[in-house]
């Protein structure tokens, strides 16, 4: 059995300062559609919570955004949506992603937004936007958004 997964790159976008975010965001919002689960990916200190800040803004959330570090999940309501930004980087074993409920939340139909996915890869829905973010030097940021579809 082959197990098959299609990444389409097709936005890329270069952030010099923390004022090109709100544009950014939009561009993701844009760019994803009716999807709603994003996946982030980038180095320790890339800027993945810092964006999701943004993008939770677009959204119309009004809340404080902050890391779901220790309670891997933090809710928010936005502008016509629900959203859950959750932080799997401390957690060691999958059983812990069960018993948070995960599937409610995934398959739920309310935006996800999942740093350090690879540590929940094999629980993660079959569709998804990817957000890469690579750091180019202290200021600028390079952002690839891919759709991800088995």
């Amino acid at each position: 059995m082959y197990y098959f997964c299609l990444y389409y790159f097709t936005m890329e976008i270069t952030a010099n300062h923390l004022s090109d975010l709100p544009f950014v965001a939009q561009r993701l919002n844009d760019f994803a559609g009716s999807e709603k689960i994003f996946v982030f990916e980038g180095d320790m200190g890339a800027g993945k919570t810092t964006f999701i800040k943004e993008f939770c803004k677009m959204l119309g959330v009004d809340e404080v955004v902050s890391s779901p570090t220790y309670s891997i999940v933090n809710e928010y309501l936005g502008e016509n949506c629900s959203v859950y930004h959750f932080d799997f980087y401390r957690i060691k074993h999958i059983q812990e992603a069960f018993d948070l409920g995960y599937e409610e939340y995934f398959y739920g139909g309310e935006i996800c937004l999942i740093e350090w996915p690879e540590r929940v890869a094999e629980l993660l829905p079959d569709h998804f936007v990817k957000v890469k973010i690579d750091i180019l030097d202290d200021n600028r940021r390079l952002f690839k958004f891919l759709r991800h579809n088995n």
